[in-house]
Parts: C-alpha cells; sequence; structure tokens
C-alpha cells in the first residue's frame, strides 16, 4: 500500500462520496444502502463506517460494528483503479483494531456470494485468519418503510 492512504471513520459530508463509491466498485445495492440509511449509522455509532483516503479523495470503505457481543464486517470496497494496492487489507486491519479495542473478541465477515470478487478476496484471506463458516446459512428480512428522520 502507497503510504498516502489515510484510514478514518466517515463523516455525515462523505456519505454521498461514498455511494457513488460503492457505484462505481458495483458493490450490490442492498435495501439499506440509502444516505438516510448511513445517517443513521452514523448516528448509531460515529466510527462505523470507515474510508479510505487517497490524495483527497475516498478510494474504499468498510463498515465494522461491534454490538456488545460479535463484531461485523461489511460494505468492504475499493474503487476498481485503486484496487491490488493493499487499500481493502489496510481497512480490514483498520477495522479489526478498531472493534478489538471496544472488546470484540471474534468477527463475521459477510460478502456476496455473487460477486466473485468478494469471494476470491476473502477466500484468499486465510493468511488474515478468515476462513468460511460452512455451519452457517443467513436470513433476511427487509423491513421496509421510512425507518430515518
Amino acid at each position: 500500500m502507497r503510504p498516502t492512504i489515510a484510514i478514518r471513520p466517515a463523516m455525515r459530508e462523505d456519505i454521498e462520496a461514498v455511494l457513488e463509491l460503492w457505484r462505481r466498485a458495483e458493490v450490490i445495492p442492498g435495501e439499506t444502502d440509502t444516505a438516510a440509511d448511513l445517517v443513521a449509522l452514523l448516528r448509531h455509532d460515529e466510527s462505523a463506517l470507515l474510508v479510505a483516503i487517497d490524495d483527497g479523495r475516498i478510494v474504499g470503505t468498510i463498515i465494522a460494528t461491534w454490538d456488545g457481543w460479535r463484531a461485523g464486517l461489511w460494505r468492504l470496497a475499493v474503487l476498481p483503479e485503486t484496487r491490488r494496492r493493499g487499500v481493502a487489507r489496510a481497512l480490514v486491519a483498520d477495522a479489526e483494531r478498531r472493534v478489538r479495542a471496544k472488546g470484540a473478541r471474534r468477527i463475521s465477515m459477510l460478502a456476496e456470494s455473487s460477486d466473485p470478487r468478494a469471494m476470491a478476496f476473502w477466500q484468499a484471506r486465510t493468511d488474515m485468519g478468515y476462513v468460511p463458516d460452512a455451519g452457517a446459512r443467513r436470513w433476511v428480512k427487509n423491513l421496509g418503510g421510512e425507518l430515518h428522520r
């Protein structure tokens, strides 16, 4: 990774840039990938959404949550032109450090199984200690409606 990359918590003024990065990085959009939902996330935990900055622009993101029991990593995304430079690894390492400092002893990472880049990245992360959980399945229910005012 180039030494010019810095990682910091996102601010509200970063939200549109984060959403644009997710579009450009071809992250599969979810029900909660909206500006209102990201504002709610930052209101709940102002350090949950991390951004990687290079030369003043956001080039990567990760959401690192801690609920007091387990930690979760979500929305790891890097701009296509910035990939393969260590940005994703740096984001994961920083996210791990932050949730560990809060007390986390276990991290779950969710990746879209239909995204070949995401699957390749995480399948190659056994060197970082991430292994697939063959015993778990995920069920999701979208509650809908405008919850964040």
